[in-house]
């Protein structure tokens, strides 16, 4: 089944990659997007400790929008040691961890302060904090596990779960609706040696 088969009834494959081309700006949530939503919890020498399983194909495919040339924040309701290392590890700048969880006043700040507006801004999220944000942006996505009220106000609802596999999904989605799978991947795979396809 096609990621477009998943799409919200309203939008056409046509007008969801006109979107996707104008798209500059793409911010994903965390937890239940990046992870699978759950968190491992313990001390360790008195210290509160807090794990996250993150998916390594969806951190590929977050090197593959940066390679493309996608601005890529990581916008999150909690605060999470596990969530900056990741974000490091990623190479992304712009992470936003605020339990006051007003997403929509943090992506406009940052968008503002790249030159940005709404209308080239994308955005992943799983439930009822995303909805503002679902409200502003161009592009919508949701995990196919999201909250329902979330999954029916998303513009795209990937096939794969938060946490598994949904970010490389979108990441794979949007490249090809923007027409630049084929030559990001020939120029990362080339950089290394290799050829594509």
């Amino acid at each position: 089944m096609s990621v477009l088969d998943h799409a919200a009834p309203a939008a056409s494959a046509d007008a969801l990659r006109a979107t996707a081309r104008a798209i500059r700006w793409i911010g994903f949530d965390v937890d239940g997007v990046l992870t699978d939503a759950g968190v491992y919890m313990g001390q360790l020498d008195g210290q509160r400790v807090e794990l996250k399983r993150f998916d390594i194909r969806d951190g590929f495919g977050i090197k593959l929008l940066q390679f493309a040339g996608l601005d890529v924040a990581l916008v999150s309701a909690r605060v999470s040691q596990a969530t900056a290392v990741r974000a490091a590890e990623l190479g992304i700048i712009d992470v936003v961890q605020d339990d006051a969880g007003n997403k929509q006043r943090a992506i406009a700040s940052l968008l503002s302060a790249k030159g940005l507006d709404w209308p080239q801004a994308a955005f992943m999220g799983d439930d009822l904090p995303d909805l503002a944000v679902f409200q502003h942006v161009a592009l919508a996505i949701a995990p196919a596990d999201a909250v329902p009220d979330i999954g029916a106000r998303a513009h795209l609802r990937l096939a794969a779960g938060g946490g598994r596999g949904a970010v490389r999904e979108c990441a794979e989605w949007l490249l090809r609706a923007r027409g630049q799978y084929d030559e990001v991947v020939a120029r990362y795979v080339g950089e290394r040696g290799g050829h594509w396809p």
